[in-house]
């Protein structure tokens, strides 16, 4: 089963820096994007929850508006960990910050019923249990 963890959080002054790692492990068939998430204190997880960036298995990467040439998302392969480097962080950037995996399957697994065709080799979207990074001013 694949696992997420993510490292990385802390408490900073604001107009520093932090970088994230969101460390995946357990796919072995389909190849997996990446995407950062936070949820502010307070906030329901399902609705509450801001999509920050995403990167897929070939580097492609896409990002919240909020965030677009002050964050920036790598991955690397070799170590399967996805970074999110967050510069110049604001207290409104207070929240805890989560990983989140969606397996894309090989160019040979497929599907009938339109259903991603890794849940039929068993790897399935994953979250990690998130970092918290705490800004003051």
């Amino acid at each position: 089963e694949a696992q997420v963890q993510e490292s990385g959080g802390g408490s900073v002054q604001a107009g520093t820096s932090l970088r994230l790692s969101c460390v995946v492990s357990g796919y072995t068939v389909c190849t997996h994007d990446v995407s950062w998430y936070r949820l502010g204190s307070g906030r329901e997880f399902v609705a509450g929850r801001e999509f920050l960036s995403e990167i897929d298995n070939d580097g492609n990467t896409k990002y919240a508006d909020s965030v677009k040439g002050r964050f920036t998302i790598s991955r690397n392969n070799t170590n399967n960990t996805v970074y999110l480097q967050m510069n110049n962080l604001k207290p409104e950037n207070t929240a805890m910050y989560y990983c989140k995996t969606d397996p894309r399957p090989p160019p040979y697994l497929s599907r009938d019923d339109g259903l991603n065709p890794c849940w039929s080799k068993h790897e399935y979207p994953h979250w990690g249990h998130g970092t918290q990074v705490t800004v003051s001013s």
